[in-house]
């Protein structure tokens, strides 16, 4: 196995399957066993190993009626999620920057990735400053409105075993830190068609935030506006829920979505 080997010969075996994927990117039509150890000058059945490999893990297909491997779909998945995210910040960002400009608070526009949400994005009310040291962040699912509008999609056996999977921290008094709180404040989130954050990931901080969908009606991402809780409130009357789940709306709409 690839991971019991020795550091220098883990970079060899890369090298050698990088070598095997361009090989075969460059050429649609694929290549036998035979053909890709003689283009990247490699023994047969050092190919064959590696094509083995990386047809368990979806990046190389092999033909069903012939010995011809060709790229796997896996190839197009992460270049959908990589294109998917730069349409989505492309479209995001006006309607990000009015958000941040009305409510004079930073918001964010983060991503699902396992059991964390991720920022994308991070916008700053102070002559629209971008904090790049921001983007890349993970914060956890359960004590975060974007992570509770993340989740959203999950049917209830789902959302269940998702909620079990998680660690809970109490990072504050206020984090709930179990399973069913988790599933209960997804399940209000949905119902209102945003999430809250009341001071549960940070003293004195909270988040209000609202999914993002695609055309297919797939939530994608969410959108949040963070700052004090005298602020970021979830009534009517203080008009951040409708702001954020407007803007969310209008993102949607900007990448296909036709709901409601």
């Amino acid at each position: 196995m690839v991971a019991q080997e020795k550091p220098a010969a883990v970079i060899q075996t890369l090298d050698r399957a990088l070598k095997i994927i361009e090989l075969l990117a460059l050429h649609g039509e694929g290549f036998g066993v035979t053909e890709i150890g003689q283009q990247v000058n490699l023994h047969k059945s050092t190919v064959h190993r590696l094509l083995s490999y990386l047809v368990a893990q979806g990046y190389i297909e092999k033909d069903a009626d012939r010995p011809i491997y060709t790229l796997g779909l896996k190839f197009i998945e992460l270049a959908s999620l990589r294109l998917n995210q730069v349409e989505l910040k492309t479209e995001a960002g006006p309607h990000l920057r009015r958000l941040t400009t009305t409510l004079g608070q930073p918001v964010h526009l983060a991503i699902l990735s396992d059991t964390e949400a991720v920022y994308i994005e991070k916008l700053e009310p102070q002559a629209h400053l971008r904090m790049y040291s921001q983007i890349g962040k993970r914060v956890p699912l359960y004590c975060s409105a974007l992570g509770k509008c993340l989740v959203g999609d999950l049917s209830g056996p789902e959302l269940e075993a998702l909620a079990l999977r998680l660690n809970y921290t109490a990072f504050t008094p206020k984090t709930k830190t179990t399973p069913e709180g988790f599933v209960a404040e997804v399940i209000e989130a949905r119902k209102n068609g945003f999430a809250m954050d009341d001071e549960e990931h940070e003293v004195g901080i909270s988040c209000l935030g609202a999914p993002i969908r695609d055309f297919t009606g797939k939530i994608v991402a969410a959108v949040s506006a963070t700052g004090a809780p005298s602020i970021i409130r979830p009534e009517p009357e203080a008009k951040v829920s409708a702001l954020v789940r407007e803007v969310a709306l209008t993102i949607s709409r900007r990448l296909g979505y036709l709901g409601m």
